[in-house]
């Protein structure tokens, strides 16, 4: 009686693991489109001081630590933004571009859209806002901001992180 009880229980545990392993194996339910992150300089030195090759460089770190923040999920499948290449230069900047992300993400096959803004208020002042929206309709999904301060724009990927998991994270979608 003593073994078969014992072998029960092992069945039982085997169950358990097949049943995690099999969950943690789901496909990813929802298509996003995660577009480059763009800088928006509003400082005095904006119109002396050009965006360089560290800024250009944190930028992209940033748009990836949001992607990777959306892979970690397990929800979401990163569609790539490059084949819009020419729809996103003929927007411009998406931050002024009236919601334009929505029918570019939707044409390449995503049902969401991320854009991010990182506004420079002075050297050691940041604003980063992360947007997402819904592909098909434009609607405001989610919306995340945080004032970084005290940090140059190597804190940009830091922050992109922070915005995605305390902002962002509770307002997506899971289905």
């Amino acid at each position: 009686m003593g073994q078969q009880h014992r072998f029960s229980t092992i069945s039982l545990a085997g169950i358990f693991v097949l049943a995690a392993i099999g969950g943690a194996a789901a496909e990813p339910s929802k298509d996003i489109v995660v577009f480059d992150f763009e800088m928006m300089d509003s400082s005095a030195a904006a119109g002396i001081i050009p965006q360089d090759a560290r800024d250009t460089q944190y930028l992209q770190e940033s748009t990836q630590a949001a992607k990777d923040f959306l892979l970690s999920t397990g929800r979401y499948r990163i569609v790539d933004a490059k084949p819009a290449a020419g729809d996103l230069a003929k927007a411009g900047a998406l931050r002024d571009c009236k919601g334009c992300e929505a029918p570019i993400a939707e044409k390449l096959g995503g049902q969401l859209a991320v854009t991010g803004v990182v506004n420079r208020v002075s050297r050691t002042e940041y604003e980063m806002l992360i947007r997402v929206v819904d592909a098909g309709t434009g609607a405001p999904v989610a919306l995340g901001y945080s004032g970084l301060r005290m940090g140059a724009n190597y804190s940009w990927p830091r922050g992109a992180k922070w915005v995605m998991e305390r902002r962002i994270a509770g307002s997506l979608p899971s289905k």
